[in-house]
């Protein structure tokens, strides 16, 4: 089984990309190189391997993916929406970070303690802000590096330093 926290979101599938099976995946800018083989896709919650038969860049945000057995743009309609993750080993991390990367870090404030694990992050304004869940509840924490006060990769966690009345746990 492929667990999540072993892997990185790499994008999201479009629509299908002609009609022999290519879809597209937008995505974080990465780019797949030798070795990498296939991608993880998020059904119902469970990352299911995707093997690439090739793939080509479109532009800056989107690359071209023939999947493996999937010989018809009816056969990959069902991934379109989807998100797709990579094993982390596969990304250079000091040099594609982006903030998609901190999903499944826990995250604590400095005078708070634990506030949760950070499940998404929401871009679609112009202030990019953290999506952090708590038993349950959903809380936005903006994204800004000034409340940011330590990250621990190896522990997968965010110490943030949070103006008072921000957030309440």
């Amino acid at each position: 089984m492929l667990r999540k926290e072993d892997y990185i979101y790499f994008g999201k599938f479009t629509k299908p990309h002609g009609t022999k099976g290519e879809i597209g995946i937008a995505g974080e800018g990465f780019l797949l190189g030798e070795g990498c083989d296939f991608v993880a896709v998020d059904i119902d919650g469970i990352l299911v391997p995707f093997f690439i038969e090739n793939s080509r860049s479109k532009n800056g945000d989107t690359i071209i993916v023939k999947l493996e057995r999937l010989d018809s743009a009816e056969s990959v309609r069902f991934l379109t929406n989807h998100a797709t993750y990579i094993p982390r080993e596969w990304v250079d991390e000091e040099e594609n970070l982006t903030w998609s990367y901190f999903v499944g870090f826990s995250v604590i404030d400095e005078n708070l303690g634990e506030i949760g694990t950070l499940i998404d992050i929401d871009d679609s304004t112009i202030n990019t802000l953290f999506v952090v869940e708590n038993n349950g509840d959903e809380m936005l924490i903006p994204a800004v590096e000034e409340f940011i006060k330590e990250i621990n990769h190896e522990e997968r966690l965010i110490t943030l330093n949070l103006p008072e009345g921000l957030i309440t746990t």
